[in-house]
């Protein structure tokens, strides 16, 4: 269920039953269960009660005097159709059971029922009916949801909140900057957002990928070259380090680098000099200079990929950029942002999700980040035909996957509920996995220190740092 941190939301159930001994036996079992029950013995009642009251879900017998659950159900939905009614019916009363479900009933259960089985039944369509409203909310959040700190980041959790503190500590320096993070997770909007909070944000922002061209040509791009250093160098080109000069140069994919390469660029960083290929004398540069990989760089210093030396020189302040999956219900912020600047939003009635649609979203484990996300919201909206996305928009890899995260909150075995202890230990064995080991990233998503992090994995007698991480 969506409720806000830290706080216990509080919840309105409308209870409608003729039978006086049941009415008064589910009233104290959900008062039990910190809802607020209001209580009526017949459908009237309940129609009076909608008229003055606000409530979260709605607990009918479908067979009672005068006005019936189901003539109730289609009362409600007129005056609130995001309310859910849930109906009680005898047993071998199927027929009954489906007329409520027709008549805009969001379940119903089959009575003898045990208690436990309404309670739960009701938390689910409490969870529908948040889900609902955070959806809702989110077509007017996403404009306010982006900080005064690099807007251009938008989030509110709390993964977010520490790399938007950070940028926010190191921008107005010229410490270099090393930006970790999966593939698709942001990494050049944070390297601009250190760039725009600085005192260089009037001088040129520089991207270059690493990865995508071989090593003489990146020396070129990177270093510049006079006339005539190879063929078809007919003028002299400066480098992006002396285009760069008074503003900031992102290294993209550093861990990409070839070896050869990297021993030069050690230098420019070291000496703030560069050599242009085929030149006799070097030029000076005055640019900040911003590495981004989605390597394990550590581990490829240990398995001599990456020179230690280089490693050290641009891992002055390192950013973690969280994974999607790590990032709650930023998923949805994200997911409506995109609806909104779609530019298919001209051809396409689209303006929000629906509630399944937004549980799906949060359900899948989106391994291509934020960039998958946006193609999905793409190609949703391209293929959709109504005011809201909808299960039938997804592509069938996402909507067919089961969740990979666990649930740890759910399922019908009461008695198996997971104590507060082990709900920890599971949440962070999940992140663990999810961010494929790297201890300093799982502390910083889950807001420990590495050591509190390490005491935990001990006392859960999980495996061990198996890298030499920087003291904290």
């Amino acid at each position: 269920m969506l409720r806000a941190e830290g706080a216990h939301v509080q919840t309105n159930i409308l209870l409608i039953d003729d039978d006086a001994g049941l009415r008064e036996l589910l009233e104290q079992e959900l008062k039990a269960r910190g809802h607020t029950v209001f209580a009526a013995q017949s459908a009237e009642d309940g129609v009076r009660l909608l008229h003055t009251e606000r409530f979260d879900a709605v607990l009918t017998d479908v067979n009672l005097g005068g006005m019936t659950g189901v003539a109730f159900c289609d009362h409600a939905r007129s005056v609130d159709p995001d309310l859910p009614v849930i109906v009680m019916t005898a047993y071998g009363t199927t027929e009954a059971a489906v007329g409520a479900i027709r008549g805009g009933a969001y379940d119903f259960v089959t009575k003898p029922f045990e208690l436990d089985q309404v309670a739960l039944v009701i938390d689910r369509a409490l969870a529908i009916r948040g889900l609902r409203r955070e959806v809702v909310r989110l077509r007017s959040a996403v404009p306010e949801a982006s900080a005064t700190v690099a807007p251009a980041i938008l989030g509110k959790s709390a993964a977010v909140d520490r790399v938007r503190d950070l940028i926010s500590r190191v921008a107005d320096s010229d410490a270099t900057v090393l930006i970790t993070g999966e593939s698709g997770t942001g990494k050049e909007l944070v390297a601009r957002a250190i760039h725009e909070g600085s005192a260089r944000k009037d001088g040129q922002f520089v991207a270059i990928n690493c990865a995508a061209m071989p090593e003489n040509l990146l020396e070129s791009e990177l270093f510049g070259h006079s006339r005539g250093a190879f063929t078809d160098a007919k003028t002299a080109r400066a480098g992006l380090f002396v285009r760069a000069q008074g503003g900031t140069i992102l290294l993209d994919e550093i861990g990409e680098m070839p070896a050869g390469m990297q021993a030069k660029l050690l230098r420019a960083v070291q000496e703030r000099r560069v050599r242009p290929v085929g030149a006799d004398s070097e030029v000076e540069f005055d640019a900040r200079i911003i590495a981004a990989t989605h390597r394990d760089l550590e581990q490829e210093v240990r398995d001599q990929r990456f020179r230690e030396d280089l490693y050290y020189r641009i891992n002055v302040v390192k950013i973690h950029t969280p994974p999607l999956r790590a990032r709650g219900n930023d998923t949805l912020l994200l997911a409506q942002r995109f609806i909104d600047e779609s530019p298919l939003r001209e051809v396409r009635e689209a303006r929000g999700m629906s509630a399944a649609f937004a549980q799906k979203l949060l359900s899948y484990p989106w391994p291509g980040n934020i960039r998958q996300l946006q193609n999905c919201i793409e190609r949703a909206i391209a293929v959709s035909r109504g005011s809201e996305l909808s299960l039938e928009d997804l592509p069938d890899a996402i909507r067919d996957a089961q969740p990979s995260r666990v649930d740890l909150l759910d399922g019908s075995d009461v008695s198996a509920l997971p104590t507060m202890e082990e709900v920890e230990r599971r949440y962070i064995l999940q992140v663990l996995k999810a961010l494929g080991g790297n201890k300093t990233a799982v502390a910083q998503v889950l807001g420990f220190d590495r050591r509190t992090l390490y005491r935990k994995l001990d006392r859960m007698n999980a495996p061990a740092p198996n890298v030499s991480e920087p003291p904290g």
